[in-house]
């Protein structure tokens, strides 16, 4: 949705590597933002990532208008079903994942890529878009890519900008709270919610933070898991002020 930043980058790369031509398309997509979300004061800074993406060597950019893409109302619905949409993101957001799938569908018709480029941060998401290629028997090799951090951990996002000075010195509590509770999987836990315990306890250690959701869940299914036997992501979402911030640790199961 534009407003890049080094994390967007890091698939432009990707793309590079294994494509003969690299597409980047950018659109602020207004149905998958709820009623009361921040459409409007999404940041557009087209000129200054045309910019960004001259430099790196992108061959081409389709920035439509609205009006292209939605020349009229829509009427037709791309919807993924289950726990992959209606838990987590889907149930903080609701809607959120039929406008992903919609505009995602429309440009993957427009553009007909090869290969598609997501980032891990947003992993529901492109756990989402993977069920609809794959459903859909779409001709396209998605790929997933890591997510890319500020040094002090922070995951990447076009919407750390809305953090002032104080709320940003606050925001990695959400990746190190993570972080330890991918260790104690590590370390042998095999108790979800020891983990859930461990990431929420670091997370009330800074009052500014109220807790969207913590889980522990499947990496296929993104089912909340009962008792870790195997490989689990752990996400979570906080609201620091007005801002949402999403996060995520893959963490590989320990043989204890």
């Amino acid at each position: 949705m534009g407003n890049l930043h080094q994390g967007h980058i890091s698939l432009v790369s990707a793309s590079k590597k294994d494509a003969g031509i690299t597409i980047v398309s950018i659109f602020v997509n207004p149905t998958q933002f709820g009623p009361n979300e921040d459409f409007k004061k999404y940041p557009r800074t087209l000129e200054n990532d045309m910019k960004m993406l001259e430099v790196v060597g992108v061959d081409y950019v389709f920035a439509p208008d609205e009006r292209e893409i939605y020349p009229e109302q829509t009427k037709t619905l791309i919807m993924v079903g289950g726990d992959l949409t209606n838990s987590l993101e889907g149930c903080s957001r609701p809607g959120h994942f039929n406008g992903v799938t919609l505009i995602v569908n429309k440009l993957f018709n427009i553009v007909q890529p090869d290969f598609a480029y997501f980032g891990q941060k947003d992993a529901q998401q492109a756990r989402v878009i993977y069920q609809m290629v794959q459903d859909l028997n779409m001709p396209i090799q998605m790929k997933v890519m890591p997510i890319v951090r500020e040094t002090d951990g922070l995951a990447l996002s076009s919407r750390n900008q809305y953090l002032d000075k104080k709320e940003r010195a606050i925001a990695p509590a959400l990746s190190e709270g993570l972080n330890e509770g991918a260790l104690a999987i590590k370390n042998g836990e095999k108790d979800p919610m020891q983990i859930l315990a461990i990431v929420s306890e670091h997370l009330i250690c800074f009052p500014e933070i109220e807790i969207d959701y913590v889980a522990v869940v499947d990496p296929v299914t993104f089912e909340e898991v009962s008792e870790i036997r195997k490989d689990v992501l752990i996400l979570g979402a906080i609201f620091i002020g007005k801002t949402r911030l999403i996060d995520n640790c893959f963490t590989e199961f320990a043989i204890k």
